[in-house]
């Protein structure tokens, strides 16, 4: 079904992974597509409880996007992508359930915009992460000018958006745009460890969590007003009467998603 992706479902986790390494994962229309339709997928299915977003090969998570689909593009058409990318990126950032990306090697331009719509990222100590858009007289156009200054800051954001400079996954943890630096070898084993702790948790819970924590950035929300929307509907749920009873009863919860 998938030409340039490829899924690796395993208890409740499903790898995506960005499957163009003879073009170091270049994100073309096709790859967007298809990410549509594993959002989807990811929606509908109760078996899919978070997603893992990877790179295939040692090389690349993403490489950015693929510039021979640029050549002649008119304003309009250039427009048009750049909708497209983040109205993919969009789906991702607000997804109920958590995506986390897993960085290998180079995550620049589009590929570093991926990662940064993900919930969280977890990178390999090759990683190296850019916006190098300006070298080609462009801007990021998936929403890269707005996520780097939100996750890093405004100034250092400045600095690398117009700089093209590459930081490396310790600068980037260090920077606050990487949670955990890991090996190469053990970097989606890591990651998958962090997901089995969240998906032990109650997921309309998680869910709460994600859908306030983004209202921050969103002008048109009221964060704290959607916290206590969220606070109140997480008290409408089973997995909120199972939460607190066993809490007082000394046992492990057993959540289901309701």
């Amino acid at each position: 079904m998938y030409q340039t992706l490829l899924l690796l479902p395993e208890n409740g986790i499903l790898t995506v992974v960005i499957n163009r390494a003879d073009k170091l994962n270049a994100l073309n229309k096709e790859v967007f597509n298809e990410l549509n339709l594993v959002l989807d997928e990811v929606e509908k299915s109760s078996a899919i409880k978070s997603v893992i977003i990877t790179g295939a090969g040692s090389k690349a998570f993403v490489a950015g996007a693929d510039i021979t689909e640029f050549k002649g593009m008119s304003k309009q058409e250039a427009m048009a992508v750049a909708k497209r990318g983040q109205d993919v990126f969009a789906r991702i950032e607000n997804s109920a359930k958590p995506i986390v990306a897993a960085v290998n090697g180079f995550a620049l331009g589009g590929g570093c915009e991926l990662a940064m719509s993900c919930h969280f990222r977890v990178a390999a100590e090759n990683a190296k992460f850019g916006q190098p858009e300006v070298n080609l007289g462009l801007i990021p156009g998936y929403g890269g000018t707005q996520r780097l200054v939100q996750l890093i800051g405004k100034g250092k954001a400045m600095e690398l958006l117009m700089s093209a400079h590459m930081i490396d996954a310790n600068e980037a943890k260090a920077l606050g745009l990487v949670n955990y630096v890991t090996t190469p070898e053990t970097l989606l084993e890591h990651t998958r460890k962090i997901l089995e702790t969240i998906n032990s948790k109650a997921p309309l819970a998680v869910a709460g969590c994600i859908k306030a924590a983004n209202a921050v950035y969103d002008e048109s929300k009221d964060g704290y007003a959607l916290e206590i929307e969220e606070f109140g509907n997480a008290f409408d749920t089973e997995d909120m009467k199972e939460g607190v009873s066993a809490f007082l009863e000394k046992r492990k919860a057993e959540f289901k998603g309701k």
